[in-house]
């Protein structure tokens, strides 16, 4: 390879190295200032709680909705998928957590840092947020490390925080402290600037967040039930299965209690070798009306039989002093 390729390659690799490295001119310079002992220990514990939840929104449907608009605005800027959640994670939950919009965080990182995580400035800051090194020794620790994703948020946060406290409320001039430009209105434009125009992010209504809902709904799979046979065979390996319809057992029958009163004996029928007068009168009307019938034969052709009549439901015949019977002859009810 001649020498004037190969000077080219290497200016070139150099050239790439340095671009993925550059920094902007708006990168951090915060000043190390004097801080009182218990400032001091207040931000020492603040960088020293527990490790983010994705929790930091409460309701879940608010919580997919803004994880899904924003890794669709930061998929240019971090590629990976897992990188991209666990850094909006981190940045949500340390921005909600400092008192902080997450929406203007992102502003701030965008100009800061570029989304480069190894990201260091040529006055020594370091990481997303661009934190100057003398913070380790003055509210962290030794092993602290400014290029770690939630320490180098936990640190930002954290310091822009306590500068917005010192400027009570202040945004504007706690942008231009953190930056080392207090007073000056480039670097706060700017951030506010790429917040609104890349980060805006308005709370869904509830009827949007009821939308949302319905349709995950409609699009999760709904688990297929279980045929109670299959179930019941499957079970009926390591346990006995149990009948599908369970045979109720018969109520207990308790015996009858004795009455009260005692039972009057019923009046035996009169023998029915002593027929009334009455009785034999009717009987002998009635074999009358049975022999002068005509017989089947006489009828006229093609005339058709009388409909029968529904059949009248007989009481049952009550053994009592008012029933007689005839032997014989069919029973007549006498009615005296």
């Amino acid at each position: 390879m001649p020498k004037r390729a190969a000077a080219r390659l290497v200016l070139l690799l150099a050239t790439a190295c340095l671009s993925a490295w550059t920094i902007p001119a708006w990168a951090g310079r915060q000043e190390e200032e004097k801080l009182a002992a218990g400032v001091r220990d207040a931000l020492h514990r603040s960088v020293s709680d527990a490790p983010p939840s994705e929790d930091s929104i409460k309701n879940p449907v608010e919580r997919n909705l803004w994880f899904a608009e924003m890794s669709q605005r930061l998929a240019k800027r971090v590629p990976d998928p897992t990188t991209r959640k666990e850094l909006l994670a981190t940045i949500h939950y340390e921005a909600t957590r400092a008192g902080l919009d997450p929406q203007m965080v992102l502003g701030l990182i965008q100009i800061e840092s570029r989304f480069k995580k190894y990201a260091l400035s040529k006055s020594g800051a370091r990481g997303y947020m661009q934190v100057m090194p003398f913070w380790v020794d003055v509210i962290g620790n030794k092993e602290d490390n400014l290029f770690h994703l939630r320490t180098n948020l936990r640190y930002g946060c954290t310091i822009l925080r306590h500068y917005l406290d010192l400027e009570k409320g202040n945004l504007f001039l706690a942008l231009g402290r953190y930056n080392g430009s207090r007073g000056k209105s480039a670097y706060p434009d700017r951030v506010r600037k790429a917040w609104q125009t890349n980060w805006a992010w308005q709370t869904p209504d509830a009827a949007t967040i009821l939308a949302a809902s319905m349709a995950a709904r409609e699009e999760a799979p709904s688990p297929k039930p279980e045929a109670p046979v299959v179930a019941a065979l499957a079970k009926s390996e390591t346990a006995d299965v149990k009948p599908l319809v369970e045979t109720p057992k018969p109520a207990a029958v308790e015996p009858a209690k004795p009455a009260d009163e005692p039972v009057k004996p019923v009046a035996e029928p009169m023998p029915s070798s002593h027929p009334l007068p009455g009785q034999l009168a009717v009987a002998v009307a009635i074999q009358a009306l049975v022999e002068n019938a005509p017989p089947a034969s006489e009828q006229a052709v093609g005339t058709p039989p009388p409909a029968a009549e529904p059949p009248v439901a007989t009481p049952p015949v009550v053994s009592s002093p008012l029933v007689q019977r005839t032997p014989g002859r069919r029973d007549i009810v006498i009615v005296r």
